[in-house]
């Protein structure tokens, strides 16, 4: 279950990755100006995507997460600084902006979000729930007390 849980969320964190390169990509076909040709944060984001697809490391997910913050951060700081992030969200750059932000602002928040759920450590068994009455539950019908007294045995 945890294990179908990580590799969804691994999924999301890729499909999120894309999302905001293609809001980014639909900012920039609106007319949005960037500083640089092509918009560096498609690049990022589509690497990012790449690397999180292709690397077998439960980490890697991370990178993910990592960049949606980045962009997420990004943003506020444009709409703090210049005011860009914010008009482009509202529509004073026109329809296309604000799809392309919305598509974008939505891509690397699931990113974020999924990549931190792929990447969280899963408890082990040995830390397994205990219940009310301090018994340890292993998934089985037999529970072990826990010992209260610090006598250790």
């Amino acid at each position: 279950m945890r294990a179908d849980l990580k590799r969804r969320a691994r999924i999301l964190t890729i499909a999120g990755l894309t999302m905001g390169a293609v809001g980014i990509a639909v900012l920039w076909a609106a007319g949005v100006e960037f500083p640089f040709y092509p918009p560096p944060g498609i690049l990022i984001l589509g690497v990012g995507a790449v690397f999180v697809a292709l690397t077998p490391w439960r980490w890697a997910a991370g990178v993910g997460a990592l960049l949606g913050l980045f962009v997420l951060v990004g943003f506020v700081l444009s709409s703090v600084i210049s005011g860009t992030g914010t008009e482009n969200l509202l529509g004073e750059h026109g329809p296309g902006a604000v799809l392309g932000t919305v598509v974008q602002l939505l891509g690397v928040s699931t990113a974020l979000v999924a990549g931190l759920i792929a990447v969280r450590r899963t408890e082990p068994a040995a830390h397994a729930a205990r219940d009310m009455s301090g018994h340890v539950s292993r998934g089985s019908s037999d529970s072990v007390p826990e010992d209260h007294t610090g006598s250790g045995g």
